[in-house]
């Protein structure tokens, strides 16, 4: 790993496995970042659910944490998100638009089918899936980070969430790397 000075910013990209909270800390049944990432000084710079995988972002630097995680920078975050069922045009088009939620409105949406990512990681536990319903992967984009607002979205509209992996989170992408591992993404 390359030598960091004391203070010098740091921005590390990390892919989260199924299962581990975005926290040091173990608790209960979830694992906690400590068993991939012994770094001092790092913070998680807007979290993901434990059920969820992918990319997670932690820095050393305030300024830079507040930038990825506060809505108001309206930083695009992507998901690949595998759904029960085929959403039609309709589903992807009131995701577009913005969804009811019990909290309100959503922002809208880019969202577009896509084939299951390339690379895809096998998760473990396997998801869920019923011999009689067909899956599919949707790439959705939003701008907020409502509690489990992706997962609620596609509820909303029909399709629930089978599997939820963030992909991106503004420039900053998964880009290969493979579950538990992290890389210096460079500031």
């Amino acid at each position: 790993m390359a030598h960091h000075a004391a203070g010098a910013p740091r921005l590390i990209r990390f892919n989260k496995p199924y299962g581990v909270l975005s926290q040091f800390t173990a608790q209960g049944a979830w694992r906690g970042l400590k068993d991939f990432i012994d770094l001092p000084d790092v913070y998680v710079a807007g979290r993901l659910d434990a059920d969820s995988e992918g990319l997670l972002l932690l820095t050393n630097d305030g300024k830079l944490q507040a930038r990825i995680a506060d809505p108001r920078f309206k930083m695009d975050k992507t998901y690949w998100v595998q759904v029960e069922g085929v959403p039609d045009e309709n589903a992807l088009a009131a995701l577009r638009q913005g969804v009811m939620l019990k909290d309100g409105m959503t922002r809208p949406a880019r969202v577009r089918p896509m084939a299951s990512p390339p690379d895809l990681w096998g998760r473990d536990p396997p998801v869920r899936v019923r011999k009689a319903i067909p899956t599919a992967w949707i790439e959705l984009v939003i701008q907020e980070g409502r509690n489990r607002q992706v997962r609620r979205m596609t509820a909303a509209v029909g399709f629930p969430t089978l599997r939820l992996i963030r992909a991106a989170i503004g420039p900053h992408a998964l880009d290969g790397l493979a579950p538990g591992m992290w890389l210096d993404a460079g500031v």
